[in-house]
């Protein structure tokens, strides 16, 4: 159960919001994510609560107002080959939705099992 978090300057469209979001999911599904499995929330900051170099680390040419942060926290085990594999699905969609690639930034957090109740406390995997 992956949980997504988009960061971004405020203000964002819905239908940019809505893209990236789309964007996520559709890829996390690529890897083997259940389709109904879909948590995500959505963090619009102003600049004084958003702060990012617009180089660092290793960006090529500068980062926009449009730079998106997001946060994947999942369960453990999935390969190196597989996030790269959900890293480029999620840049060609993004690209396909006008997002400029150096724009994105993911982190991926993994947790274990019996780190998860998904309702009622009942951690259903351990």
């Amino acid at each position: 159960m992956p949980l997504v978090t988009l960061t971004v300057l405020k203000p964002k469209t819905t239908v940019f919001k809505d893209a990236v979001l789309a964007a996520v999911h559709e890829s996390l599904v690529s890897i083997g994510v259940p389709e109904a499995d879909r948590f995500q929330r959505v963090l619009e900051l102003p600049p004084e609560d958003f702060r990012f170099d617009r180089v660092y680390p290793d960006v090529q040419g500068r980062r926009s107002d449009d730079f998106v942060l997001i946060e994947i926290v999942l369960s453990v085990g999935r390969s190196v080959k597989v996030k790269k594999q959900f890293l480029a699905a999620l840049l060609e969609k993004l690209k396909t939705a006008g997002l400029h690639p150096e724009d994105v930034m993911v982190v991926f957090k993994e947790t274990t099992w019996e780190n998860w109740a998904f309702a009622g406390g009942r951690q259903i995997h351990v």
